[in-house]
């Protein structure tokens, strides 16, 4: 299977995320084995699984996020820090939770950076249907 920069850079996020130990590996698994949320690039802060819809910090924050919960469930809050979803027991609830709000239009991360990604989708809108 052929590999391209998108496809990469999503798979280094992923790795990276993985490696660093600081996400449940069972809701790593659960978010990487759903194909809209894999399409995006994961980060991790504070033990909190968050989705990008761009591959370059300072990643896109208009996405659920996901955080462990003292009692072993989750917390899906966002896509703003002041944001609550509600509480989910299990992983697989957790990201359905997600999934069901992504944005619309979600679709591939975007090679680069949030000012980047706005400046793609404003030409994409300014074009016209022709």
């Amino acid at each position: 299977m052929a590999t391209t920069p998108w496809s990469d850079r999503i798979e280094a996020g992923w790795r990276a995320v993985r490696a660093d130990g600081r996400v449940r590996p069972e809701l790593l698994d659960l978010a990487y084995a759903e194909p809209r949320l894999r399409q995006l690039f994961p980060w991790t802060g504070m033990g909190e699984l968050h989705f990008s819809r761009c591959t370059e910090q300072r990643w896109t924050w208009d996405i659920p996020y996901i955080q462990p919960a003292a009692d072993g469930g989750y917390r899906v809050s966002g896509p703003l820090r002041s944001q609550t979803v509600g509480p989910a027991q299990t992983a697989a609830q957790a990201i359905a939770m997600v999934r069901e709000r992504l944005p619309t239009g979600c679709g591939p991360a975007f090679l680069g950076t949030p000012d980047e990604l706005a400046a793609h989708e404003k030409a994409a809108q300014d074009r016209p249907n022709g």
